[in-house]
């Protein structure tokens, strides 16, 4: 399994940490999708497939621990927490629970990818007569997280960088909506003026998308925060 292959769920209720997590694992190689909490973790897990899960321990309603021990019922997935608590028997009762291995804030992020990698390095390698595709469905489009293609039907949907930029984006993380500032910066770009150009984009992609732009059922508007996309 080659690092671009491998698809991370972060998990975190800290936008701040979470969001930079997310930059750090991907400009490490990674491709990164983030839950704010652990019933949008769940979405996420009932539909998308992760090769490990960064999960924090203290979140409001389920905690981490909690989680862990209700995924492994149903799932082998390697699972590393994260947390404040630096005791043994937090640490004990989080490994008891399943998880893989148990990293105390604050640490490095070095030190978090060496964990990662370690763990990754353990998983049996079992290559699949057909690799499966992380493929999100938006009506008769469908959009290939792996490869970032569009295509409608048989029909490939030519995308520009910034459209596939965007799409990326909202692709790691269906059904969070983002503010315009949020969209600028994940794009790497400073400009204050590039936020209205936002829209234009927007308007742009949802051509591609939807069956009549103007009433979007998939990228859509979230009045107050932003835009979000919903696939089925």
């Amino acid at each position: 399994m080659s690092e671009a292959q491998i698809h991370l769920l972060v998990v975190d209720d800290d936008e701040r940490i979470r969001g930079l997590l997310q930059k750090f694992l991907v400009r490490n190689g990674f491709l990164v999708s983030g839950a704010r909490d652990a019933a949008q973790a769940r979405r996420l897990l009932s539909g998308l497939e992760f090769d490990l899960i960064v999960l924090d321990v203290m979140m409001p309603g389920e905690d981490g621990v909690s989680l862990t021990r209700d995924l492994r019922k149903v799932m082998t997935t390697p699972i590393l927490l994260l947390t404040a608590k630096a005791e043994t028997a937090n640490r004990i009762e989080g490994l008891e629970a399943g998880a893989d291995d148990y990293l105390t804030k604050p640490f490095e992020p070095k030190e978090l990818l060496l964990r990662i990698n370690a763990i990754l390095r353990r998983m049996p390698q079992v290559k699949p007569i057909e690799p499966v595709r992380q493929v999100l469905h938006l009506g008769t489009v469908r959009y290939d997280m792996d490869r970032g293609e569009m295509w409608r039907g048989d029909t490939l949907v030519r995308l520009t960088a910034t459209e596939a930029q965007l799409m990326r984006i909202f692709a790691a993380q269906p059904g969070t909506a983002f503010s315009r500032e949020k969209l600028v910066g994940d794009m790497g770009r400073d400009d204050a003026a590039q936020e209205r150009a936002v829209d234009v984009q927007i308007t742009r992609l949802r051509r591609k998308i939807e069956d009549d732009p103007k009433a979007p059922r998939y990228l859509q508007t979230v009045r107050g925060e932003g835009y979000m996309l919903q696939p089925d």
